[in-house]
């Protein structure tokens, strides 16, 4: 959850905040919208509270990481078969969140015909949530819920 410290004076008056006291902004969501498809959910996300940023490739996503750390990550799977020794470019998000992100939930859209990759995937990286498409608006609901 990302932290801000503010110090607010009103009319020579401080506010009803403390000097440097700590408050909770809205929890963070990154999403991933690579080749999308399905419908656009930040509206949802936002009426679930996140402060929503969405990018359109893995490589954005993981440059927003170094400035910021996500509560809720949600992401295509794109199986891509030339990949030599990986099954996605999802891989190098899902590492990065292990090792930097820890308390980042991941929920992940997949295609049917890919779950075998997707199962190989997952043996390899946490993911809090996978949803298969085509996904509703009240399956996102549920794995977001799911995941806090």
């Amino acid at each position: 959850m990302t932290i801000l410290l503010y110090n607010t004076f009103f009319s020579g008056k401080q506010a009803d905040s403390l000097p440097g006291e700590h408050i909770k902004a809205m929890p963070t969501l990154i999403s991933i919208i690579e080749i999308g498809g399905y419908p656009d959910f930040s509206p949802l996300y936002k009426e679930m509270g996140f402060d929503v940023i969405s990018v359109k490739s893995v490589r954005k996503a993981l440059s927003s990481m170094k400035k910021l750390s996500p509560d809720i990550l949600v992401a295509e799977f794109n199986f891509q078969s030339d990949f030599r020794d990986r099954t996605s470019s999802l891989e190098s998000i899902l590492a990065t969140i292990q090792g930097r992100h820890p308390q980042c939930k991941v929920i992940v859209l997949f295609e049917q015909e890919y779950k075998h990759a997707f199962d190989r995937l997952q043996a390899q990286y946490r993911v809090d949530a996978a949803l298969c498409f085509p996904v509703t608006s009240d399956h996102m609901r549920a794995a977001i819920e799911q995941s806090r």
